[in-house]
């Protein structure tokens, strides 16, 4: 795995975005990215993952884009490739990452399959008693009861010194779920006073939807041609 890095704030506060249920962080990672000044100060690459770039809108999107807001002091890391088999890697470059920049705290984006099917809630997780009480004051609840996954799961596991705060927002589709971010988002804004309006993701919802579905879609095609051509190679 390669990162390049051409910015290197201190102190910031590190949200992540990897896929996962209902792409609850990459929708809501990618609406901050829209909704906030923000430059890309680096990417990470995967040797291993077949060597693919989306165009929309005239514009490359990058499969693991790095974010930077200097207003907030905040570092996004926006993911629109999947990490299946990668989770490790992935988890020690944020790790690495929060070390690098001496980060006060990582926060780490997930869907989670809920049970309500008429309204998202979000829930957190987190080892730091100051971040839980501020969060119970904004009346978002401490999962009691679930299994964490993906790359967040990693990090979980990897670090117990890492500064980590886990938003889980419910979803009900393994579809791309806007109605879900909008509520991680509505509530980011209440813990870190981003000033975001989470309004207009509700709006956009199908663009949103249509919109990354399109380039997961393709990421998985690319990365079923790519297979079948090694496979030809090899036979």
């Amino acid at each position: 795995m390669q990162v390049i890095l051409k910015k290197k704030p201190k102190n910031p506060i590190i949200i992540a975005g990897f896929p996962g249920v209902g792409l609850v962080a990459t929708i809501a990672t990618e609406y901050l990215t829209e909704h906030l000044k923000v430059e890309l100060i680096g990417t990470i690459t995967v040797e291993e993952m077949p060597a693919v770039v989306a165009i929309h809108n005239n514009k490359m999107v990058q499969p693991f884009g790095i974010y930077y807001n200097k207003q907030y002091n905040i570092v996004i890391i926006h993911t629109v490739a999947a990490t299946q088999g990668f989770e490790w890697k992935l988890a020690g470059f944020v790790d690495e990452l929060a070390t690098k920049l001496q980060a006060k705290e990582v926060i780490s984006i997930e869907g989670l399959a809920g049970v309500n099917a008429t309204e998202s809630k979000t829930y957190f997780f987190t080892r730091n008693t100051k971040h839980a009480d501020k969060l119970k004051a904004y009346n978002i609840e401490p999962i009691k009861e679930g299994i964490v996954m993906g790359v967040t799961g990693a990090l979980l596991m990897k670090d117990d010194k890492l500064p980590i705060t886990c938003l889980f927002a419910e979803t009900h589709s393994q579809l791309p779920d806007s109605k879900a971010a909008a509520k991680i988002i509505e509530d980011l804004d209440k813990y870190l006073g981003l000033r975001v309006d989470y309004e207009p993701l509700m709006k956009q919802a199908e663009t949103f939807e249509k919109k990354l579905q399109n380039l997961m879609k393709k990421g998985q095609e690319t990365t079923e041609l790519s297979d079948k051509k090694r496979m030809s190679y090899v036979g």
